[in-house]
């Protein structure tokens, strides 16, 4: 998620291109999901509702006496969460937890956290005071990836990390000021519905300084390098293209989040996107 410090309209192009009429073919700049960019003009695909067969036979069947057998409703059983098969099992509930999900259905508990180890990275900064920090534990494992990607060539800046419930509420209700609080609702996160008041997240910048929270971001050195290499330090991609439905935003290539490095690569090995999912979660694109 953005920074209060950046221009409002450039924060989520997305929600402002499909309510504009321009559909999801207009996101040409960012990455699909299958990871392969979209070439510039090229169509989204859309998956169709799946159509029963409408194959029927030309003959009507023979007339029986005898009762027709109907078999019994099979009743599915839910398969278990995929995180169940990680030997080390954390709260999804708790703030101080790596695995806190906080969504449109789940709000922080308490609402006005504030973690008690912010600490300040030392990785290259483009912002100062509370969205330089983060919990120590994001900071160390952001030293090592940034570390990682500067030793590839590729520089990533810390473009928003810490927000406070105090920040959330002026940052959230400038958004209702400019565009309703539909719009806010599509926009920022509600006070205390933010993964950056945890400390598990924060927004990276690319090096170059281009793009900087705007769909073309995703092309981007930095975002493409931690697309595919973010996992292995603990972090993911919390909103991913084209699961806005089920983590209620749009694609932020920018916006990581930490769980560690067992569960992030778990997620990875196994094509799982979101956390909703990994944690047999319901999705949460609205609030309720």
């Amino acid at each position: 998620m953005r920074t209060e410090n950046t221009p409002l309209p450039s924060r989520r192009a997305f929600a402002g291109l499909l309510t504009a009429g321009a559909g999801l073919a207009a996101l040409t700049a960012c990455t699909p999901q299958n990871g392969t960019p979209s070439p510039a003009g090229a169509t989204v695909p859309v998956q169709a509702d799946a159509t029963p067969s409408a194959a029927a036979s030309s003959t009507a069947a023979a007339p029986t006496t005898e009762p027709t057998a109907t078999a019994e409703p099979t009743v599915a059983t839910p398969s278990p969460a995929p995180s169940s098969t990680l030997k080390t099992q954390y709260s999804l509930t708790d703030p101080t937890s790596p695995w806190v999900v906080v969504n449109k259905h789940r709000p922080l508990n308490p609402q006005n956290f504030v973690p008690a180890d912010l600490v300040q990275p030392a990785i290259r900064l483009a912002v100062s005071g509370e969205a330089a920090l983060l919990n120590s534990t994001t900071a160390a494992a952001a030293e090592k990836m940034f570390g990682a990607a500067a030793s590839e060539g590729v520089i990533m800046t810390l473009a928003s990390g810490y927000r406070s419930y105090t920040t959330q509420v002026s940052t959230y209700n400038g958004y209702v000021a400019s565009s309703g609080q539909a719009g806010a609702d599509h926009a920022s996160a509600r006070p205390g519905h933010s993964e950056h008041q945890t400390g598990w997240a924060f927004d990276i910048g690319d090096g170059g300084g281009a793009c900087s929270f705007q769909p073309c971001f995703a092309e981007q050195p930095a975002a493409v390098w931690a697309k595919a290499n973010a996992h292995k330090y603990g972090f993911v991609v919390r909103y991913p293209w084209m699961f806005h439905e089920t983590t209620g935003y749009f694609y932020e290539s920018w916006h990581l989040r930490y769980i560690g490095v067992d569960a992030a690569v778990d997620m990875a090995t196994r094509g799982i996107a979101t956390l909703e999912e990994y944690f047999g979660l319901e999705a949460a694109p609205d609030y309720l």
